[in-house]
């Protein structure tokens, strides 16, 4: 792993309720961290934090290579990416769909069609390039999400409640996606979910969380 991440002492309030309270870890190895707790333990919170999209209200959040701290700028949120439950789509195409983070890029072309080909069939979703991907199912549609983040390739990437309002079939399908996924990049995986037995068939790293804290990991 190239790139690793430390949260120091994190806090976070909404509307003067205290949502983190002193969240500490590191992330310094690949493979697939799990956080996991009841609803309303901060889990959601702490990781858009995690992924620069919002700050904390105190504490430090340090991405790191080797021992040097990386400049927050737009070059380093583009090495990483969030997959939120309800994935946004696009009225066009499924294909346009996985396309368009790496049009922001700039990569375009055959290498762009061949990254986007290639995550489609990754998540088993390539027979419906050309469909419209308001037309997909919740759970294909969270596939589809899925393949969008892996086409740009990020060095980190977090998925929250990937699995939520999700069939079996699908939620079989994407935690099989996931578990490829370390397999064939060998990057890092941070999920959130509140099953816990999904956290144990998916999770190299078990973090729980409780309060506002990781008070086990």
């Amino acid at each position: 792993m190239n790139m690793t991440l430390r949260i120091s002492n994190i806090y976070k309030s909404y509307n003067g309720r205290s949502v983190l309270k002193g969240c500490s870890f590191s992330f310094d190895r690949g493979g697939i961290y799990v956080l996991t707790g009841h609803n309303g333990s901060g889990k959601s919170t702490l990781l858009r934090i995690c992924a620069l999209l919002e700050p904390p209200d105190r504490g430090e959040i340090n991405y790191l290579s080797g021992s040097n701290i990386i400049k927050k700028d737009t070059e380093l949120k583009r090495r990483m990416t969030l997959v939120l439950p309800k994935v946004g789509v696009f009225n066009t195409t499924v294909f346009k769909n996985v396309a368009y983070g790496l049009k922001i890029r700039g990569i375009k072309g055959n290498k762009m069609e061949e990254r986007v080909n290639k995550a489609l069939d990754f998540v088993g979703l390539a027979h419906k390039k050309d469909q419209n991907a308001l037309t997909l199912s919740s759970g294909e549609t969270q596939r589809l999400g899925i393949a969008r983040a892996m086409a740009i390739e990020p060095e980190i990437l977090f998925l929250d409640e990937p699995t939520a309002s999700v069939d079996m079939e699908n939620t079989e399908i994407i935690e099989n996606i996931i578990l490829n996924m370390k397999r064939k990049d060998k990057s890092t995986i941070v999920i959130t979910t509140h099953d816990m037995s999904q956290a144990e068939r998916l999770g190299d790293t078990m973090l729980i969380m409780s309060e506002g804290r990781i008070i086990q990991g």
